[in-house]
């Protein structure tokens, strides 16, 4: 027997991960509603229906409440007080603990520390004369900076240096607070994406390898290159971690791996995830269709991968380069219909899927990987 689930889903955010959770909902019969700042993005042009309005606007977030059953979001840079309105009228998930956590980086890293999940080391620092005693804090004469909040893609960070400028470094970053991260040295960055329904039942992806280019991902490596007793682990701190949000939803763990063999925890993201794309077309259950499950009460989805596979995200500079993939084999493309292209914008993404534990693609669109690959730099 299927539980009764809410037929109504309201998604915050009308970017590219709420566009790709709504077509999910749509093959559920699950109508979406989205509610964004900006009109005609990539979630409006496919869901049922959507409010243009501030996060801080509560009267039109209380008409949006009253049209939905149940309440989601696609990136986690709401007002947490948008969020706890909107509780007082209907569920939210994941809920308002979660995001708090994750849109601020010193209670991010204090939070995984906490329940047991390393981090790279780490100091707080709340006026340019902290910067020094934080590099001493953490035993480094060189660290990366990052503002305490709103930061994404690489932006809102830099790489400070023993001898730089303190106050020229506060004054670029514009911040109040920032966070004083420790550079680790590791061997690949990767991530998995856990979905955990409202009975505790949790389905798990990756985890994968991640490579990218000027902070953005560029290539997602599906699975991941790496040994089967750290893909355990990696899967057993997502597990952790759900558990102690008590998650309903998605979220995704960036971790960096050591040469040594450890696991240290990067970030958290509080929702489906650009590493899980992949996904849509190399599994039955996708990372979005798992969002709507979770979110709107029905019972998690087999996640099991039928294909290896690789991701390419593609950047409003990559756009000339994509056109060979519309005749690659076993290549999936997948546009965002975002109107303006500019560089470093996600424009959209090709998933290339393989044979399982196949290690190489078809030669030809082998080919065609290597030239858009070429294009960006990354040679793979």
């Amino acid at each position: 027997m299927i539980p009764q689930t809410s037929k109504r889903l309201g998604i915050l955010g009308g970017g590219q991960l709420g566009r790709m959770s709504a077509l999910a909902a749509a093959n559920l019969g699950i109508r979406t509603h989205i509610y964004t700042p900006e009109s005609n993005g990539p979630a409006e042009q496919v869901a049922c229906k959507t409010t243009i309005g501030n996060y801080e606007n509560i009267n039109k977030i209380k008409m949006f409440c009253d049209e939905v059953d149940v309440v989601s979001y696609e990136f986690e840079n709401i007002p947490v007080e948008t969020i706890r309105f909107i509780q007082k009228h209907k569920p939210v998930y994941p809920d308002d603990r979660l995001i708090e956590i994750t849109q601020h980086r010193v209670r991010e890293k204090s939070f995984l520390n906490d329940i047991g999940i390393p981090t790279a080391k780490w100091a707080e620092i709340k006026s340019a004369d902290d910067i020094i005693p934080a590099l001493n804090a953490i035993g480094a004469r060189e660290a990366i900076l990052k503002t305490t909040r709103f930061g994404y893609d690489g932006k809102g960070q830099l790489k400070y240096k023993l001898g730089d400028d303190i106050y020229e470094t506060w004054a670029k970053l514009g911040a109040t607070e920032l966070i004083c991260e420790d550079i680790v040295p590791f061997s690949c960055e990767i991530s998995a994406i856990i979905a955990r329904d409202r009975l505790g039942q949790m389905a798990f992806y990756g985890p994968v390898q991640n490579e990218h280019r000027n902070h953005i991902l560029s290539r997602t490596i599906v699975p991941a290159q790496i040994p089967e007793r750290t893909a355990a682990h990696a899967r057993k701190l997502c597990e952790l971690l759900a558990e102690a949000v008590d998650l309903t939803g998605v979220l995704a763990l960036e971790m960096f791996l050591c040469p040594d063999g450890r696991l240290l925890a990067n970030e958290i993201a509080p929702r489906t995830h650009n590493s899980g794309h992949w996904t849509i077309n190399a599994c039955a259950c996708s990372q979005f269709e798992q969002h709507v499950r979770t979110v709107c009460g029905l019972p998690i989805g087999v996640p099991a991968r039928h294909s290896d596979a690789v991701m390419l995200n593609v950047l409003g500079e990559d756009l000339p380069y994509v056109a060979p993939f519309y005749e690659a084999k076993n290549a999936c493309i997948h546009f965002y219909g975002k109107q303006e292209s500019r560089t470093g914008r996600k424009m959209g993404h090709v998933t290339i899927l393989k044979e399982r534990g196949q290690n190489d693609t078809d030669p030809a669109t082998d080919g065609i990987i290597r030239k858009f690959l070429g294009h960006t730099g990354n040679s793979g």
